[in-house]
C-alpha cells in the first residue's frame, strides 16, 4: 500500500530540459515545488576525465536500462510487436538532466511553415496535395507568437550562432548570444560547395558554447574545448548547455526547488477532471508513495509522457480504426537517408577533433522554401556537414566494397580513418492516421506495468523524400571534389535497430482542437486544466531539425501559463 506524503503546491515529473526551466521559472516567481526524477543525482563533477567511449557510447551509461522498462514495436497492426532489448533508433536518458545532459548541443528554431503546416500546404497547393490517411494539422500557436521563447531559451542556453539573418530559416528579434564555433576545413569545404550551387549555408546554432558567456540569470560558462565527447557524454567543461549548468543551479538556490531522484512515477491521480498528485515508486527500496499536489506537470521523454498518461486512464486514448482519441495520436520519428559519402586520396583531415554541434549546413530543401508542385511529399530536411568527432570503437569508415575483415580491410580502415567526410540529411518526418502509441497488451515493465507499444513505418512521403534529397547531397559532395563519392539513395521498411535518431514526436499534442489535440499552446491539458504535459510529445508533426531548441522555447510559454494559471486558474485558452 502506497504512503501518502504531505500535499504540495507543485510537482514536476522528469527534471530534464523542460523540468529544469520550468522549476527555474517557478521557483524564480516564489513558488514551491517538488521534482521527481526516476534516475540519479547528477553533477558536472561526474564526468571530469571520463572521457571513456565503451562506458558511455557503447554501454549507453547515461540511457534507461531497457531490461527494467523498454517500448516494443511493430511496422504495422498485422504483426506482432515485439521488446527493444538493445539500444537501436532511440537513447532514453536516465537521471537529472535526462537527455539535456547527454544531447550533442545542435539547435534549432523550427520554420515558420512547420506552425502552420495544414494552412499554408493547403493554401499554395490545394487539399488534394496532403494524402489520405496523413494527418497533419497547425499546432495552434505561430511562430512570430512563439518567437519571444525561443530568444529567451537561447540567450539562458548561450546558443552560438552567426550574427547575420539566413533568408531560408524564420527571423529572429535579438543576434545570437555568442558567435558561431570556429570553422573547421571540412566545413569550409562543404560551405563553398553549397554556395557554388545557389544555396544558403550557415554555421550549425549550437549549444557547445563558442567563448566565455554569462547568462541573464548569472550564470557563467566556459568555452568548448572540441574535445569531441559531446553526444552521449556529459561535458567535463560544463561548455555545452545543459539543464545542471544553467537552469537547476538557479532553481535549487531559491530554496524552493526539493528533488527527490530514484522516483519513479506510475500514475496521475486524478478523478477524470483535475488531478490531486501522482504515485511513484522509490526504485532503490521498491516502496511505494502518493504525493497529493494541487498542479502536475510531465516533463519526461516523449514515451514516459505518453505512457504515464495511458496508464492512468488521463485524456482519451487514440484509436486509429476510428481517427478518435488524442493520447498516442500523431507519433512521428525522423528520416536520415540520402546520405553522401566523400572518400580523399590526396588530403587528410583531422576528424578526431569536433564537438557535437560543430557543422554547416543549409535549409534551401527544408520546410516549403523551395516548390512542391511536381514532387510527390512535402516538407523536406535539413542538408548539413557535421564534425562531431570520431571515436576509435564506432569509427571505421572504407569504401563500398572493401572486405569486411583482413588485410585489406585493415589497410583501408587504416587510409580512410581521417580521409572520409559526409553530407547527410535530417529529414521532416509527416504522421499518419495508422501511426501511434499504446500500452502492449503482453509485455510488461520490472513493475508489472504494461510497456508503450510504438506502430510505425516509413511511407511513400519518406521514400520520395530521400530520393529527391539525395539528388542534392549527392551534388555536394561531388562539388567538393573527393576521390570516391557513394550516396545511399533509398530507403525500404523501418526498423528499430540500428541507431537513427533518437527524435521522438508527438502522442501529447498541442492545437486549438481538443478533438485533434491533448493540450493548448501552453501545453495544458484540454482534460484536465491543472495538467501540463511538455516536451516534443506536444509536436503534432517532426521538422527537419533537431527539436531541443522548439522544445525549450514550448517549456518557456508552458512556464508562462502556468504561472497564469497558478494565479487565475481554469482554462488559459
Amino acid at each position: 500500500m502506497a504512503t501518502t506524503l504531505p500535499k504540495v503546491p507543485i510537482v514536476i515529473v522528469g527534471l530534464g530540459w523542460m523540468g529544469g526551466i520550468i522549476a527555474s521559472e517557478l521557483t524564480k516567481a516564489g513558488h514551491k515545488v517538488v521534482a521527481l526524477e526516476r534516475g540519479k543525482p547528477r553533477k558536472t563533477e561526474d564526468y571530469f576525465m571520463v572521457h571513456d567511449e565503451l562506458r558511455y557510447a557503447q554501454r549507453y551509461e547515461l540511457m534507461q536500462d531497457l531490461s527494467r522498462e523498454t517500448v516494443t514495436f511493430r511496422n504495422t497492426e498485422k504483426v506482432r510487436a515485439l521488446p527493444m532489448r538493445s539500444y537501436g533508433s532511440f537513447l532514453m536518458g536516465d537521471g537529472i538532466g535526462g537527455a539535456g545532459v547527454h544531447w550533442n548541443g545542435q539547435n534549432y528554431r523550427f520554420l515558420p511553415y512547420d506552425f502552420e503546416i495544414y494552412s499554408k500546404t493547403v493554401e499554395r497547393y490545394g487539399k488534394n496535395k496532403i494524402p489520405d490517411g496523413m494527418i497533419i494539422q497547425d499546432w495552434g500557436i505561430t511562430y512570430d507568437e512563439l518567437e519571444p521563447y525561443f530568444d529567451k531559451y537561447e540567450k539562458m542556453a548561450g546558443i552560438s550562432g552567426e550574427p547575420e539573418q539566413n533568408p531560408m530559416v524564420g527571423q529572429r528579434s535579438s543576434p545570437f548570444p555568442t558567435p558561431p564555433m570556429k570553422k573547421t576545413p571540412g566545413m569550409k569545404l562543404f560551405e563553398d560547395a553549397a554556395r557554388k550551387l545557389g544555396y544558403n549555408p550557415y554555421v550549425i546554432p549550437s549549444g557547445n558554447l563558442s567563448e566565455t558567456y554569462t547568462n541573464p540569470d548569472g550564470i557563467t560558462r566556459a568555452a568548448c574545448q572540441y574535445c569531441a565527447f559531446c553526444e552521449r557524454f556529459g561535458c567535463e567543461y560544463g561548455a555545452k548547455a545543459d539543464p545542471i549548468v544553467t537552469v537547476l543551479p538557479v532553481a535549487q538556490s531559491t530554496g524552493n526547488l526539493e528533488i527527490r531522484t530514484f522516483s519513479n512515477v506510475t500514475r496521475i491521480i486524478h478523478d477524470g477532471k483535475r488531478a490531486s498528485g501522482v504515485v511513484y515508486i522509490n526504485t532503490l527500496t521498491g516502496e511505494e508513495f502518493e504525493q497529493p499536489a494541487d498542479l502536475v506537470i510531465l516533463a519526461s521523454y516523449v514515451f514516459s509522457n505518453v505512457r504515464l498518461l495511458l496508464l492512468s486512464k488521463l485524456g482519451k486514448p487514440y484509436d486509429p480504426a476510428s481517427g478518435t482519441g488524442v493520447i498516442g495520436r500523431n507519433y512521428a520519428y525522423q528520416i536520415t537517408g540520402g546520405n553522401a559519402y566523400g572518400f580523399y586520396d590526396d588530403r587528410e583531415f583531422n576528424l578526431y577533433m569536433g564537438a557535437g554541434a560543430l557543422g554547416s549546413c543549409f535549409d534551401d530543401f527544408n520546410g516549403d522554401n523551395f516548390d512542391h508542385s511536381d514532387l510527390n511529399f512535402i516538407h523536406g530536411a535539413n542538408i548539413r556537414f557535421t564534425q562531431t568527432g570520431n571515436r576509435p570503437i564506432a569509427s571505421n569508415p572504407t569504401p563500398s566494397g572493401t572486405p569486411k575483415w583482413g588485410k585489406e580491410f585493415k589497410q583501408m580502415s587504416i587510409k580512410y580513418a581521417n580521409r572520409m567526410l559526409v553530407v547527410s540529411i535530417q529529414g521532416a518526418n509527416m504522421p499518419w492516421r495508422h501511426h501511434y502509441m499504446d500500452l502492449d497488451p503482453t509485455y510488461k515493465d520490472i513493475y508489472g506495468l504494461p510497456l508503450l507499444r510504438l506502430t510505425y513505418d516509413f511511407e511513400n512521403q519518406d521514400r520520395e523524400l530521400v530520393n529527391f534529397i539525395s539528388t542534392k547531397t549527392e551534388a555536394v559532395m561531388k562539388e567538393m571534389n573527393p576521390t570516391k563519392l557513394e550516396t545511399s539513395k533509398a530507403i525500404s521498411n523501418y526498423d528499430i535497430v540500428p541507431y537513427q535518431s533518437t527524435h521522438n514526436t508527438g502522442g501529447v499534442v498541442m492545437g486549438a482542437d481538443p478533438s485533434t489535440s491533448a493540450v493548448n499552446s501552453y501545453l495544458q491539458m484540454w482534460d484536465a486544466d491543472n495538467v501540463f504535459v511538455v516536451g516534443a510529445s506536444a509536436f503534432p508533426h517532426n521538422s527537419g531539425y533537431n527539436p531541443t531548441g522548439t522544445i525549450g522555447a514550448l517549456a518557456y510559454r508552458a512556464s508562462e501559463g502556468i504561472l497564469k494559471y497558478l494565479q487565475q486558474g481554469g482554462s488559459l485558452v
